[in-house]
C-alpha cells in the first residue's frame, strides 16, 4: 500500500475524513504535524537549557560554561545512541538517562536526581514556549475521538512518553488521546518500522483499519505503508517557507547583528490559531513598541544583575507597563539567575515637586524646569506646580519689584533681562526660601511616610526606572529624601535620557538612558524623540495622575489622584480607550519576547541595530497611515500651563508628528527635512 502525500493541510484532512470512516485506530506524528515549532531547528532549544545548567553551576562556583555543557550533552547522547545501536536497529537515546549522567558529572551524584527533575521541568517549559498546535489538525483529532476512534500519538524522539504527555497537555488536547508512544522508552522507532510493529502487538491492532498521519516521507509514509498501514504524509510548503525565513534571518544574524532583531521579531510572531485578525493598533503594539520596550527591559535586567542592585522601583504611570513587561518576560530570559525584587511606586512630577523643596527650597534649576513647557509664563505657574500659596509669597516678590504675574519665561517677548535677574536674586533670598520650605514641608512629610510604607529606606541600592527624558521625577525624588542618612543609592534607568537640563549626578544619584542617551552619540536611537508623547501614552497606567500625598489622622499616607470628571480627565479616558488595543499588543508580546530572547541567546545590544532601524522607519519616516493610527488624540500634561507663547516659538516648536495628514501625504520632502534637522541637532550636541 502506497502512502499519499499532500501539500495542503485542508486537503489532507478532507481525504483523511473519508479514509478514517473505515478505520478504528488513527495515529499521529507529534512534532511538525500536530505541533509546529517557532524556530527552524529543534536543537536550538538545547542551548537555553545549557545556559540554565551553567547558571546553576555558577551558583556553586563550578567552572562550567554553557558551551562546555552543551558539548558534554551532545557527547553523552551520541554515546548512548551508539550503545543502543548495538542492540536495536534504531540508534535512539533516552533523555533522563544521559541527562542524569551529565548532571552527576557536573554536580556530583548526590545532586543528580533533584537537578534532573528541575532541569527536565525547565527543558519542557522551553519546548512549550516554542510549540504551537496546528489547530485545524487538532480539531480533526477531536472529531475522530468523538466518533469513538482510538487515537495514538507516536514520536521518534529522545523524550519519554511521560514528558511528551506534558507537551500535549500544554497543547490542550490530551483528553482526546488514548496513548502516547515514544521511541525513547523502547528504542524502537518509526524510522525502522519496528515502532509500528511494537504498537501493533501491544494493542492487537488490525493494520487494515489503521490510519497514520505524519510529515516524514520515510518514518510516516514508507514504513507504515510497508507494514500495510494506510498513511498520509503532509508536506506543507508554507510551513517550509516560514522555517526557511527564520533560518535565513538567524544565519544572517550570526555575521551581521542587524538581522538579530529581525530574527527575534520573526520568532515572536503568532502562528496558526494565534494569528487572528487584530486592530492596527494591536499590531503596532506587538511589532513595534513591544520590541523597543523589551530591549529596554532586557538591558535593565542586565544592568541590575551586573551591578548587583537588589531592588527595582518602577516609577510614575509609565512604570506600570514596564513592570508588567518585566514580570511577563525576564523570568524566562534568566530562569536560574537571582533577579532583583520589583515594586511600583505611585509618583509623578506634580506629586514630588513640592516635596523636593521642603529642605533645599526652590532651586534655580527646578524653577527652570517649571518654565520648560511653553504654556508656563510666570510665577503663578510655579505655584501651581510646586503647590505654593502665592499670596504669602507676594511680599517677597514686591521687595524685588516683581509680581506673581510678571513674565519670567524666555519664550515670551515681555520677559525682560532685568526681571530675570531680579528673579534669580529672589531665589537667593533666605526669607523667601524659608517661606518656600515652610509651605512644602507637609508634602515632604507625607511623601516620606509613603516611602516608609513601601520599605524604600530599607534598601541599600535601588534602580529607579522611568520613561525618562529629563529625569525630572528622579531629580525631585532624590531631592526630597537627600536629607535622610538612610536614603538608598539611586541608579536611574530611563528609556531615554535627553538631558536638556544638566542632571545633578552624584555618587549616590545617577541616571542613564538605556535605549537612547544624549551623552552617547546615537543618531538612530535619537529618533525616539520624534514622538515622546506616544511612548508616554502607550505605557501609561490605567489610573489617574497622582496629584500628591496626604497624611491621615492615624499617621498613614493617602494617595491623592487627579479627578477625571472634568473635560481634561474625560479626554484622557478617551485616549486610554483608544490606545487599549495598543497596550494589549505590548502585553501579549512580552512573554513571546522573553521566550525568543531565551532561545536565540541574544543580549540587548545585539538588538540595537535593528531597533534603530525600527525607530527611524516608524518615527522619522512613518507612513501617513501609521501616523493616523498611532498619533495621540489627547495628551495630559499637568506641568503645562494655559498661556500661549509667541507664534514664532510655536512654529519653531512644531515637529513632524504635529503636521496634518494632508501635509504628511502630499509633502514628500517633509520627513527628509526634519531628519536633516535632527542630524544637525545631534551634531551640535
Amino acid at each position: 500500500m502506497e502512502e499519499r502525500t499532500f501539500f495542503n493541510l485542508s486537503r489532507l484532512i478532507q481525504a483523511g475524513e473519508k479514509i478514517a470512516q473505515g478505520c478504528d485506530t488513527i495515529s499521529f506524528d507529534i512534532f511538525d504535524t500536530l505541533f509546529i515549532r517557532r524556530v527552524h531547528d529543534p536543537d536550538m532549544l538545547k542551548i537555553p537549557v545549557a545556559r540554565y545548567i551553567a547558571a546553576r553551576a555558577e551558583q556553586q562556583s563550578l567552572g562550567w560554561s554553557w558551551q562546555k555543557i552543551q558539548k558534554l550533552r551532545d557527547t553523552l547522547e551520541a554515546e548512548q545512541r551508539v550503545q543502543t545501536g548495538q542492540k536495536f536497529e534504531d540508534h535512539e537515546a533516552c533523555y533522563p538517562v544521559y541527562m542524569r549522567q551529565m548532571l552527576a558529572l557536573i554536580f556530583g551524584e548526590s545532586q543528580a536526581d533533584l537537578l534532573l527533575q528541575e532541569v527536565t521541568e525547565y527543558e519542557l517549559s522551553v519546548e512549550n514556549t516554542m510549540l504551537v498546535p496546528r489547530q485545524e489538525l487538532v480539531d480533526w483529532l477531536r472529531r475522530l475521538y468523538g466518533q469513538g476512534k482510538r487515537i495514538l500519538l507516536i514520536s521518534d524522539i529522545y523524550l519519554p512518553a511521560t514528558h511528551l504527555r506534558q507537551l500535549v497537555e500544554y497543547g490542550g488536547f490530551a483528553d482526546c488521546v488514548n496513548d502516547i508512544i515514544s521511541s525513547a522508552d523502547s528504542f524502537l522507532a518509526k524510522a525502522s518500522g519496528k515502532g509500528f510493529s511494537l504498537i501493533q502487538e501491544r494493542y492487537a491492532l488490525d493494520v487494515n483499519t489503521w490510519l497514520h498521519i505524519g510529515d516524514n516521507p520515510v518514518s510516516d509514509g514508507y514504513r507504515p505503508s510497508q507494514a500495510g498501514i494506510k498513511a498520509l504524509v503532509l508536506k506543507d510548503g508554507l510551513e517550509k517557507m516560514r522555517k526557511g525565513l527564520i533560518r535565513r534571518y538567524w544565519q544572517y544574524g550570526r555575521g551581521r547583528s542587524f538581522f538579530r532583531g529581525r530574527a527575534l521579531l520573526q520568532v515572536m510572531q503568532p502562528l496558526e490559531e494565534e494569528n487572528r485578525p487584530c486592530p492596527p493598533l494591536y499590531i503596532e503594539g506587538y511589532n513595534f513598541l513591544a520590541p523597543v520596550i523589551g530591549a529596554f527591559i532586557q538591558r535593565l535586567a542586565e544592568k541590575t544583575i551586573q551591578n548587583k542592585i537588589p531592588h527595582i522601583y518602577f516609577l510614575s504611570r509609565e512604570g506600570w507597563m514596564f513592570k508588567k513587561f518585566w514580570e511577563k518576560s525576564v523570568g524566562t530570559i534568566y530562569p536560574a539567575t537571582a533577579l532583583p525584587s520589583v515594586s511600583y511606586l505611585y509618583v509623578s512630577r506634580m506629586a514630588l515637586a513640592g516635596a523636593a523643596c521642603a529642605y533645599q527650597g526652590l532651586t534655580s534649576d527646578n524653577a527652570g524646569i517649571a518654565f520648560l513647557p511653553p504654556g508656563n509664563r510666570d510665577f503663578r505657574d510655579v505655584c501651581r506646580i510646586f503647590k505654593l500659596d502665592g499670596s504669602k509669597l507676594a511680599p517677597h516678590f514686591a521687595r524685588y519689584h516683581l509680581a506673581l504675574d510678571t513674565s519670567l519665561s524666555p519664550l515670551y517677548p515681555e520677559t525682560t533681562t532685568e526681571n530675570a535677574i531680579s528673579f534669580q536674586e529672589l531665589l537667593e533670598d533666605d526669607e523667601f526660601q524659608d517661606e518656600i520650605r515652610r509651605q512644602t514641608r507637609p508634602y515632604n512629610d507625607a511623601l516620606i511616610k509613603y516611602l516608609e510604607q513601601e520599605h524604600f529606606f530599607e534598601q541599600k541600592d535601588v534602580a529607579i526606572v522611568d520613561i525618562g527624558w529629563l529625569g525630572t521625577i528622579q531629580r525631585f525624588l532624590y531631592e526630597a529624601v537627600q536629607h535622610r542618612s538612610d536614603r538608598p543609592r539611586f541608579h536611574g534607568m530611563l528609556l531615554a535620557a535627553t538631558r536638556g537640563i544638566p542632571f545633578p549626578t552624584r555618587p549616590d544619584n545617577s541616571i542613564e538612558g538605556l535605549i537612547y542617551d544624549r551623552d552617547r552619540f546615537d543618531l538612530g536611537g535619537s529618533s525616539i524623540l520624534y514622538a515622546r508623547d506616544l511612548f508616554e501614552e502607550a505605557c501609561r497606567a490605567p489610573h489617574p495622575t497622582l496629584n500628591g500625598y496626604r497624611l491621615t489622622e492615624d499617621g498613614r499616607c493617602e494617595l491623592e489622584f487627579r479627578t477625571q470628571d472634568d473635560a481634561t480627565g474625560k479626554a484622557e479616558q478617551v485616549q486610554d480607550a483608544y490606545f487599549a488595543p495598543l497596550q494589549q499588543g505590548i502585553l501579549d508580546a512580552a512573554p513571546f519576547f522573553g521566550a525568543a530572547v531565551s532561545v536565540l541567546g541574544y543580549q540587548s545590544q545585539d538588538l540595537k541595530p535593528w531597533l534603530n532601524h525600527l525607530l527611524v522607519a516608524k518615527l522619522a519616516f512613518p507612513r501617513t497611515l501609521e501616523v493616523r493610527n498611532i498619533r495621540l488624540q489627547h495628551h495630559l500634561d499637568d506641568f503645562h500651563g494655559r498661556n500661549e507663547p509667541s507664534k514664532k516659538h510655536k512654529k519653531a516648536d512644531k515637529h513632524l508628528w504635529d503636521f496634518s495628514l494632508v501635509a504628511l501625504r502630499w509633502r514628500p520632502l517633509l520627513r527628509l527635512k526634519f531628519f536633516l534637522l535632527m542630524i544637525r541637532e545631534r551634531l551640535k550636541e
